[in-house]
């Protein structure tokens, strides 16, 4: 897929770069030349460019990409501007924007935009979240539904994921265990639980609470 991101600060950079490492085409388009020279080396394309009209857009190959990504929220008539252009002008598939609070949303959703991004937000209850939950990670999928991560509980050690039947007794699933800081792997159902596993679980908040304190 190609993808384009406009407004390369930390959140855009940071999107770029990684779409990039997943294997997707990127252009990145900012205003600033360092910060353009910075990524080149990391996406496909990288354009310095002050984005305001649509010939401008169409002169990159904007117009031919599958996802729009507009990633400069702090520039509240700017993001709008861009999401319209991209949405209305270029009939982009996909386009995501960056919005720094319901206002905001609500504006770009109106001009167009397919999904709105609220990443402080996102943040600020993610640290919540962890800070106040007994799970070592924790990530809210909807209000009630969580995946968390959670040290084998002492009663689980040496047993098989199939021998403790987790969603008949606790209403989860075991969908995983962390090797390291950035990998996760599948767990199989023979798999003997060991006192150091750190289990990756699915389900609802509460029963995951309960998990925890086992």
């Amino acid at each position: 897929m190609k993808f384009c991101v406009i407004g390369l600060g930390r959140f855009g950079e940071q999107v770029a770069i990684t779409l990039a490492e997943n294997g997707m085409e990127v252009l990145a388009i900012d205003s600033n030349e360092s910060i353009v020279a910075s990524i080149r080396d990391n996406v496909a394309q990288a354009v310095c460019m002050r984005v305001n009209d649509e010939a401008s857009l169409r002169s990159i190959g904007v117009d031919e990409m599958d996802v729009g990504i507009v990633a400069m929220g702090e520039n509240f008539a700017q993001s709008v501007l861009v999401t319209t252009l991209l949405k209305k002008r270029l009939n982009i598939p996909t386009v995501i924007a960056r919005g720094m609070n319901d206002i905001h949303k609500d504006i770009l959703k109106m001009v167009g935009a397919d999904r709105v991004i609220l990443p402080e937000r996102a943040i600020g209850i993610r640290l919540a979240d962890n800070l106040s939950s007994p799970f070592a990670e924790l990530t809210r999928l909807t209000k009630n539904y969580s995946v968390s991560q959670i040290r084998a509980p002492k009663s689980f050690v040496d047993k098989t994921v199939q021998s403790l039947k987790l969603y008949e007794t606790y209403g989860v699933y075991c969908i995983g265990i962390k090797v390291s800081d950035e990998k996760i792997v599948p767990i199989d159902q023979d798999h003997l639980i060991q006192e150091e596993d750190k289990l990756i679980f699915s389900g609802l908040n509460a029963d995951l609470e309960r998990i925890a304190q086992l």
